[in-house]
């Protein structure tokens, strides 16, 4: 499996917000440029986070965006799920609306893409966006030239 650029950029864009967390709304402008993101497709990206509900944007001159809940409150797999869909390696196993096949019933491929599923969610439903602030933070403590990288 591998992320398409929609979820990666999007994950930049939330830990952007979540390491400005507090400080009130951030420019979109701002946060493209930090991450190396075009600011148009950040805005494509953005639109859809915001629709999702883990995003809010704030209209004015002191405008721009900020998470909707803590840094805390929002997992990796939430940000992905909302950019690149129903997390599985094959569509008979998709969490969501998985297609019908009619072999599941003896298919021992099927035991196996289950279960590297399973483990995927797991660990993306267990780092918060928190988690990564934590770990820029403690990185950061241990470096000098510490630059936030994903």
């Amino acid at each position: 499996m591998k992320l398409s650029t929609k979820g990666r950029y999007g994950l930049k864009a939330m830990f952007d917000l979540a390491i400005n967390y507090g400080e009130g709304p951030i420019p979109l402008k701002s946060i493209a440029d930090r991450q190396n993101i075009s600011e148009h497709y950040l805005e494509q990206l953005i639109m859809i986070l915001r629709k999702a509900g883990l995003v809010k944007s704030v209209r004015g001159a002191q405008g721009g965006y900020m998470l909707a809940k803590k840094p805390a409150e929002i997992t990796v797999g939430d940000v992905l799920r909302v950019l690149e869909g129903p997390i599985g390696l094959v569509d008979c196993v998709l969490e969501q609306d998985p297609l019908e096949c009619d072999k599941a019933e003896n298919c021992i491929m099927r035991i196996v893409w289950e279960k590297i599923r399973d483990s995927m969610i797991a660990a993306m439903d267990s780092i918060t966006l928190q988690d990564m602030c934590n770990e820029a933070e403690k990185r950061k403590a241990e470096s000098q030239n510490y630059m936030y990288y994903i």
